[in-house]
This record gives C-alpha cells, structure tokens and sequence, in this order.
C-alpha cells in the first residue's frame, strides 16, 4: 500500500513537471483520471483501519500456562521479566524503557544487561516486589509454586510454556497484545515464519538417500528426545534425531548412538568438549567422529524459546547441510 501511494505521488508529480506555457499536455482519459483520484483516498482508509486492528482493546482479559485468567486494563507500564527468552521477546517488541528488571542470567540484547536484576533459579522477592511491576513475566523454568508464591504477594504473574516453535511465535503474538505492540510482535514472526519457510524449503530439497542422522548432546552425558525444541529443530531441518526414540531430556545411551550412527554431531559450545565425545568407548567408529563432522552450536539460539530460534534453526541446518540454504 505505501508503495502503491509512492508510486501514485511520483506519477502525479512526473506529470506535473512535464506541463509547460508552450505544450498543452495531453488529456486523459477518464478511465484514467477516475483510479487515480480514488487511491489516495481507499489507501488512508485501509491504512487507518490496519493501524485501528493493530491496537490492543482494553480492557483485555486472557488466560495463562497455569490456567489463571487475568485481565489488563491498560498497556503495563512497568514490565519485570524473569526469564532470558521473555526478555528477549519483550526487548524485540520495543519495550526497553517498560523493563524496570530482569533475571540474573538475561544477556540478549546488550541494553539488558544493564537492567536491575531479580535474582537467578533464585529469585530476588524484595528486589521484585520493590520494582512495583504492573505485570512479571516468566517461563518454565519458574515453578507453579513459585508463581503462586509471587501472586501471594500481591503481583500480577504471566506465565508462557511453549512447547512447539508455533508456540513461541504465539506467545510473541500474546506479548504484542498485552502491551499494545500487536504491530510489532507480527513483524517478528513473520521473521521468524520466513526462517521456518527458507529451511523447509531447502530441506525439501534434499533426496532420502542424502538425508543425515543427528546426534545432539547439549549438556555432558544428557542428549534430547521428542518433546524438545531442538528435536524439533533437526527434524523441521530434515534430518533423524538418532535419540528420537526417547522423550525430553535423557542421559545418553552410548550404545544407542554407536547404533545409530550418526552422520553429525552437535554439540553445546558453552558446556560440552567435544574430545569427551571422541574418547568414548566405540564412538571413534561413528560415522561422524571418523569423518570429523561434529559442530559446536550456539546454546542460547536453540534453547531460548524467544525471537531468535529460528535463527538457531538455520544454524542447526547449516551444519548438517553445509552450503543447502539460498
């Protein structure tokens, strides 16, 4: 549309330098003048009304992870988010001055870092409860009996536990409404929808025959089964997990893997060494030890459940397709 509206202002001014006092121009015809004088205005309309759609209408009242339903009657003013992939997506929405405090383990983007901090797997209550947050925001990784603990002293907690990439990007979306940012929060997901689509695509590509077997351990002696975010990962990459037969997290069956054979193997670039996984015994016949495919990944873009996993997604299909992505 604002292109169309560009478009239409340069061909109107075009014509209007090419008028002179020793030329008449010629005239148009009226299936030419008739569109013209209508665009201008059907495009304020429809810009208007996708700019009103984009608004968040309060009060709004919505229902959490725990089954609690609140209600918001304003966009929050002050935000503590206890989580880095909460953070992460509040930061992406545009939310930098609503922050007033984060968890001790936020790091993305750099302005967060500089935020007070609430505490780590152990919160900082005082510090929370001194913030005066119009809403907390946190994730899996604080319990039920945390949040409730929180709400028993008087705060509105939000809690997000996404299971899926889809997930993620509807939690995003829900973000966008509580806080008025529903334009924002569709930017990037449809940034993220276009990561997810340019995998898919080149993994569609690749024939059976060529299509790897993925072996993950993303903390030492633990890999991860269906029911992961980075399970979901190898596989929307078009590869095996070779621990695809086991659920969540599990300690590693070494047999298990000398069994599957994996063509590559990734591994976390801030817990694991991968000479351990080399010294194993058997695993130096491993098709991916012989051939030397093992690939550090970056932790905190496949395990954040937030605006960058998608970015971890093209990560994870590089170094099992090198050179396949457009």
């Amino acid at each position: 549309m604002l292109t169309g509206s560009a478009t239409l202002l340069l061909a109107l001014g075009l014509a209007a330098c090419g008028q002179n006092g020793t030329a008449e121009a010629p005239r148009p015809t009226k299936a030419e003048t008739q569109p013209a004088e209508q665009k201008p205005a059907e495009t304020a309309d429809t810009t208007k009304a996708a700019d009103e759609a984009a608004k968040t209408v309060y009060p709004l009242t919505l229902k959490d992870a725990t089954g609690k339903e609140m209600t918001f009657e304003a966009a929050p003013a002050k935000i503590v988010s206890l989580a880095p992939s909460e953070t992460e997506s509040l930061f992406a929405l545009g939310l930098d001055q609503e922050i007033v405090g984060v968890s001790d383990n936020d790091d993305y983007p750099e302005a967060a870092k500089s935020k007070p901090k609430m505490g780590g797997f152990e919160l900082n209550t005082e510090a929370i409860v001194a913030a005066r947050p119009d809403i907390v925001f946190v994730a899996d990784v604080t319990d039920d009996a945390t949040v409730e603990s929180l709400r028993g002293l008087g705060l509105k907690v939000f809690k997000f536990n996404p299971d899926t990439l889809e997930d993620v990007m509807n939690d995003i979306a829900v973000y966008g409404e509580i806080t008025d940012r529903q334009a924002e929060a569709k930017s990037v997901t449809d940034k993220m929808r276009g990561d997810i689509e340019k995998v898919r695509t080149a993994a569609a590509s690749i024939e059976e025959g060529e299509r790897k077997t993925v072996y993950l351990e993303f903390s030492p002696g633990w890999t991860v089964g269906k029911g992961e975010f980075m399970d979901e990962l190898i596989d929307t990459s078009g590869a095996v997990n070779a621990a695809a037969d086991t659920t969540g997290w599990s300690e590693v069956d070494a047999e298990a893997i000398i069994d599957a054979n994996p063509d590559v193997i990734l591994y976390s670039k801030l817990s694991v060494d991968p000479q351990t996984i080399r010294d194993r015994s058997g695993w130096n016949g491993i098709e991916a030890v012989k051939a030397g495919r093992l690939f550090a990944i970056d932790d905190n873009l496949v395990s954040r459940p937030g605006p960058r996993l998608t970015e971890g997604l093209i990560e994870v299909f590089d170094a099992i397709y090198p050179d396949k992505l457009q």
